[in-house]
């Protein structure tokens, strides 16, 4: 089922999404070499809870012993997503995504972005700019009238023309009263297909995308995701909200 939004539900996954989009730049200003993966959750959690957000991963989805065990999802190089913060350290030259949700009143915000520590490669530059490109023309195209794969289009076609690959086991989704809802947003597609686009749906738009094919694994943490071929993956990420002809980014601080 795919949920509109209206009023108080509207305004509080604003203020939710906001959070997200406050303590994605805070870990950004953070990050540096020689820092674990661990400490950056600690930072990405304590900002949550002082905001009297709580952090949607954490113990996502049952809080059972297998739920995802952390505030923030820290995947370094060839991690596509979900990977678990721990003790690995960040070294210069590495690309991390950090992709994080928030739930406060009951309503969701969902964001990531990637970023270089210290001097990354050109290609990695180029992988960084593109999937971020990749996702503000995806949400141009989340407008009333279109359909759910106009944005997909959008996004892959910018993409392959660089020469880069779409993860196709993965896509964005429709959030606000869960973290994941219908209508789930493919990175690849036809245009003109999928469900249409109408005014009060709040998606999560999320390029992943890799330097190297588009073919990924799990592994047996049950929860990393990383690239079959070892190559490197960034992933960029907004909660949106559909609003006629203008979408509006939700994410944003």
């Amino acid at each position: 089922m795919i949920y509109l939004k209206t009023g108080k539900a509207i305004d509080y996954i604003r203020e939710s999404s906001r959070i997200v989009a406050e303590t994605l730049q805070l870990l950004k200003r953070s990050v540096k070499a020689g820092m674990t993966t661990k400490e950056l959750d600690k930072i990405a959690e304590d900002y949550i809870l002082s905001n009297n957000g709580v952090p949607a991963f954490k113990g996502y989805p049952d809080g059972s012993i297998d739920s995802f065990p952390a505030a923030l999802c820290c995947s370094v190089n060839e991690e596509v997503v979900h990977g678990i913060p721990g003790d690995r350290v960040f070294h210069d030259g590495d690309i991390v995504s950090l992709d994080m949700g928030v739930v406060k009143r009951g309503f969701y915000g969902d964001g990531a972005l990637t970023v270089g520590i210290g001097q990354i490669s050109e290609t990695n530059k180029l992988l960084i700019e593109v999937t971020e490109k990749s996702l503000y023309l995806g949400i141009e195209q989340a407008v009333e009238g279109n359909h759910i794969q106009d944005i997909s289009v959008a996004v892959q076609t910018y993409v392959e023309s660089h020469g880069f690959s779409i993860v196709r086991d993965l896509t964005g989704h429709g959030v606000g009263k869960r973290l994941h809802e219908d209508p789930a947003i493919p990175n690849y597609g036809k245009k003109g297909n999928g469900p249409k686009i109408r005014t009060g749906m709040t998606l999560a738009i999320e390029p992943m995308v890799n330097a190297g094919t588009y073919a990924v694994k799990t592994l047996k943490d049950g929860w990393t995701v990383v690239t079959r071929d070892g190559a490197a993956s960034a992933h960029f990420e907004h909660t949106v909200l559909i609003n006629g002809n203008k979408p509006e980014i939700l994410t944003v601080c």
